[in-house]
C-alpha cells in the first residue's frame, strides 16, 4: 500500500467524484481510478459505490476513510518537521522505493540533525517518472537501478548498494516450503512482473540473470505499475515474481520471499545528481545514504566490494557500454 493511494482515495471520497478529485490532484481521471482500484484489490473489499454521476463510500469505505485521513495528517505533520526554518534551502530526491527501503528513514533522521534548516522533498517514483522530473529540472538527486542512467544524461552517478534477487510468492505456494530456491525450478513457473511502461528494464534484466541457469522467463503478466500492485497480483493469482531483497520490509503478511541458491547476479543501485550546479546539501544527504547503506549491508555484500566511488562514467553511457538493466 502506498501513501499516494491513500491520498487519491481520500480525495475521491472528499470530492464525491473521480473527475473532481483528478482535477484537484492535477492528474488524469484514469490514473486516479486505477490507483483506487489497486487499493481496493489489495484490501480485498470495495471502498466506493460508483454511479454514472457520482461516487459514495461503502460501509468499509467509511471506516477506511477515517483511518486514511489520520494517516495522511500524520504524514503531513512529518513533512512539516523537515521544512526550512532559516535559509529556505531544499533537496529534491526521487527514488524507487524498493531500492532504498531500510536505509531512507535513518538517513532522513540524521540529515535533519545536521541540516535542520534544509527541507527534503521526497518523491516515491517509477523510473519513467524520475526521468521526466529530472528533464524538467526538478531534481537534486535520483536513485535508480544501474542501467537506467541514460535517461538522466546530465547527472553524475555513483554506486550506492547492491541487492540480491529473491523469489516472492504467497505463503501457500509450494516453493514457499523451501528455505532456498534453485533457479532451475523457475523453468516450469509462470511469473508476474513489473509493467513495461513504468519499468521497461524489468523483463530484460530477468532474462539476463536467469540465462546462466538455462531458464527462459515465462512472464504471463507484466502490467503492475508499482510494487504494491504487483503484490496484489501475486496474492490474487497465487503466482511468483523475482524482485530484489529491498522489498523485504514492504512485504504484506500474505506473501513471503526466498533467496536463490545458487545466487542470481546482484542488482546495483546507483545514486546520481546534476554535475552543475553543485548542491552541498544534496552531497551531505548522499553521504548519509552511503553510510546507512554500508551499515545495513550483509557481510557477503561488503565482500563484493560495494564501497561508494564517484565516477561519472558509471552513469554516462552505461547502456552504450553494455551494462545490463537491473530489477
Amino acid at each position: 500500500m502506498e501513501l499516494r493511494q491513500l491520498c487519491y482515495f481520500a480525495s475521491v471520497a472528499a470530492h464525491g467524484s473521480f473527475s473532481r478529485a483528478a482535477s484537484y490532484l492535477h492528474l488524469t481521471q484514469p490514473a486516479v481510478s486505477r490507483q483506487v482500484q489497486n487499493l481496493e484489490a489489495e484490501l480485498g473489499t470495495a471502498l466506493l459505490l460508483r454511479t454514472n454521476n457520482a461516487v459514495s463510500l461503502t460501509a468499509a469505505g467509511e471506516l477506511f476513510y477515517e483511518e486514511a485521513r489520520d494517516l495522511l495528517a500524520r504524514a503531513d505533520q512529518a513533512i512539516r518537521r523537515v521544512r526550512p526554518r532559516k535559509d529556505g534551502a531544499v533537496v529534491r530526491v526521487a527514488y524507487v522505493a524498493s531500492l532504498i527501503a531500510g536505509i531512507l528513514p535513518q538517513a532522513i533522521q540524521r540529515f535533519q540533525a545536521v541540516a535542520p534548516q534544509v527541507r527534503l522533498e521526497l518523491f516515491d517514483s517509477t523510473p519513467r517518472e524520475i526521468g521526466k522530473r529530472a528533464s524538467d529540472g526538478g531534481l537534486d538527486m535520483a536513485i535508480l537501478a544501474q542501467g537506467l542512467e541514460g535517461c538522466l544524461p546530465e547527472f553524475e552517478w555513483m554506486e550506492l548498494r547492491r541487492l540480491s534477487p529473491v523469489l516472492v510468492m504467497p505463503r501457500g505456494h509450494p516453493l514457499a516450503r523451501l528455505a532456498r530456491i534453485d533457479p532451475a525450478r523457475l523453468r516450469e513457473q509462470e511469473m508476474h512482473g513489473l509493467g513495461r511502461a513504468d519499468f521497461p528494464e524489468y523483463a530484460e534484466r530477468l532474462r539476463v540473470i536467469l540465462q546462466p541457469f538455462g531458464v527462459r522467463p515465462r512472464l504471463v503478466s507484466q502490467s503492475a505499475d508499482g510494487i504494491s500492485t504487483l503484490f496484489a497480483t501475486l496474492e490474487a493469482s497465487g503466482g511468483v515474481a523475482v524482485l530484489t531483497e529491498g522489498i523485504l520490509d514492504m512485504l504484506p503478511a500474505a506473501l513471503v520471499s526466498r533467496p536463490f541458491s545458487p545466487a542470481l547476479a546482484s542488482s546495483v543501485v546507483v545514486l546520481g545528481s546534476p554535475a552543475l550546479p553543485p548542491n552541498v546539501h544534496a552531497e551531505t544527504f548522499a553521504r548519509l545514504l552511503h553510510a546507512e547503506a554500508g551499515r545495513v549491508s550483509t557481510p557477503a555484500t561488503k565482500a563484493a566490494g560495494t564501497a561508494p566511488s564517484r565516477n561519472p562514467a558509471v552513469g554516462r553511457g552505461a547502456r552504450e557500454h553494455g551494462k545490463a538493466p537491473t530489477l
